[in-house]
């Protein structure tokens, strides 16, 4: 303190005989004492040492005080993942951001239409659009979930029922939790029913009829046209840490990449497939139409080990480097598969062999526009056909692969996977006919509950993918829901094209025999 003083008592004998070196001095101390300030505060890691780190950075936010007035700012805040108030508390920190508003310049109004695939919610959400959600149903819809979430003044509180397989579970709860970050406060009170298993269960025609109940609002990964479950994206967008899949903003960074190290003409001119055989029994089909020495379906697909791949470091998965051929097959296992996307980015024309069951974004898709039909129960002679075909109109065909790209970067980019889940929660909270309550057994869940004590992958990917920032726009706005003449003439103009490359293919076919 003594040294302190001393440096204070020369600095004011030099102001007071040399001014102008005293502001030099002052000067420079400002600058280097500014300059290690914010060293340190860009040099602030994610995860913070203490209560939550609001960093500022070169964009705009709004937020509310504790009194609810907006603070307006020039400044985007960060906010980071506060472990060390977790482990000092045990319980979730306080100070994160918990409401979020649109000045004028960035009202509902201003943001841009959905893409046409946010329609589909409104036809998921059809069953109860007359009866509402009372709790009786969903409760009902307890019988096979493996949580129950529920969304209570900004914050997230989970019972869970049974564990999911791998950890389906854990990357889906970890992307709503990353949706509150993303919008605090905007996500209404909700209740919801989660099942991580594959095969949609709610039976349409367990609920028909004129003394039929309602069905239960049960969400999942996909459906099928005979089946009621709300699909939802599925957990690898956060990654998947058992096949050392990547977020999917990382994701569609490497495909694009990958797509520009060989040209579409460049590429081998066959189908490409390669994953786990053994979980279908139309893949173990699709398995002989591997090239042999008797015959060449222009098809070369390959058996995923993926016990070997984790032994080796998965070296011979990477996604981004397989944008290699012309043509890629997407093929359903035990039910859809979270391949398919990645299948579409390529830029490769994607063969889909007749699917069964949908996810969120794959209705929308148009065949001959962005992919082409393959036949399930004669595979072999269609992918020979598609791929003979695109070989001979190599324009069309790539026009068609990078349709489908297009889509997915597009359409499917990350921003809109989020804006997807906040309509859909938001649509299925407003059918809700009675308060969500916190469940005796539950627990709230935040992103420090989850992060903080994960390790390896997990916590790599949880980190690779958290939301760090809340967005300074309004998620994009809702297109109406489908007209029952414009549905159906959707679903008539799909069937139209179906039925034209079936057509070709038996042309083709019948040509070859003569």
């Amino acid at each position: 303190m003594g040294q302190c003083n001393i440096f204070t008592e020369k600095l004011w004998r030099q102001f007071i005989t040399a001014h102008a070196k005293c502001i030099v001095l002052f000067s420079t101390l400002f600058i280097l004492v500014g300059a290690f300030y914010s060293t340190r505060l860009l040099q602030s890691n994610v995860i913070s040492g203490g209560s939550a780190l609001l960093s500022m950075l070169s964009t705009k936010a709004a937020l509310t005080d504790s009194a609810g007035m907006p603070i307006k700012t020039s400044a985007k805040i960060q906010v980071q993942l506060d472990c060390t108030t977790l482990n000092l508390t045990g319980t979730c920190p306080r100070n994160h951001p918990s409401s979020f508003y649109d000045d004028q310049s960035r009202s509902s109004s201003t943001s841009p239409t959905c893409p046409d695939l946010f329609r589909w919610i409104h036809e998921d959400l059809r069953p109860w659009a007359h009866t509402g959600i009372s709790r009786d149903m969903v409760e009902r819809a307890k019988t096979t979930a493996n949580f129950r979430l529920v969304i209570l003044n900004g914050k997230a509180y989970l019972e869970t029922f049974v564990k999911a397989f791998q950890t389906r579970d854990v990357f889906t709860l970890w992307g709503i939790l990353q949706l509150l970050r993303k919008y605090p406060g905007k996500v209404p009170d909700l209740e919801m029913m989660f099942d991580c298993v594959d095969w949609p269960v709610v039976r349409s025609a367990d609920y028909s009829g004129p003394n039929a109940t309602a069905p239960p609002p049960l969400f999942r990964y996909c459906g099928d046209n005979n089946t009621l479950d709300v699909v939802f994206p599925d957990w690898s967008f956060w990654g998947w840490a058992e096949t050392n899949i990547r977020p999917w903003e990382h994701m569609l960074s490497e495909l694009k990449e990958g797509n520009h190290r060989i040209t579409w003409l460049n590429r081998e001119p066959y189908a490409y497939w390669k994953g786990n055989p053994d979980v279908a029994e139309t893949r173990l089909d699709l398995m002989k139409c591997n090239v042999s020495e008797t015959q060449d379906w222009n098809a070369r697909v390959y058996r995923q080990d993926w016990v070997r791949e984790s032994q080796e470091g998965y070296k011979l998965s990477s996604l981004g480097s397989q944008c290699n051929d012309r043509y890629k097959i997407y093929i359903e296992g035990s039910a859809w598969s979270v391949s398919q996307k990645y299948i579409l980015a390529c830029d490769s024309v994607t063969l889909i062999v007749k699917p069964h069951y949908y996810d969120f974004f794959s209705r929308s898709l148009m065949p001959i526009q962005q992919y082409w039909p393959i036949k399930e129960d004669d595979k072999c002679r269609s992918i020979k056909h598609a791929v003979e075909w695109g070989n001979s109109h190599k324009q069309k065909a790539q026009e068609i692969g990078k349709a489908a790209s297009e889509f997915i970067q597009n359409d499917l980019k990350m921003d809109n996977v989020y804006d997807y889940m906040f309509h859909l929660l938001n649509q299925y909270s407003k059918l809700l006919t009675f308060k969500p309550t916190v469940p005796k057994n539950a627990t709230e869940l935040c992103s420090e509950t989850m992060a903080c004590s994960a390790d390896g992958i997990e916590k790599k990917l949880m980190l690779e993918s958290l939301v760090t920032s809340p967005s300074d726009t309004s998620p994009c706005t809702m297109p109406p829901p489908y007209d029952p003449p414009s549905l159906h003439a959707f679903l008539r103009r799909k069937q139209s094209l179906l039925k034209q490359v079936e057509l070709r293919e038996k042309k083709y076919w019948e040509g070859r025999h003569q």
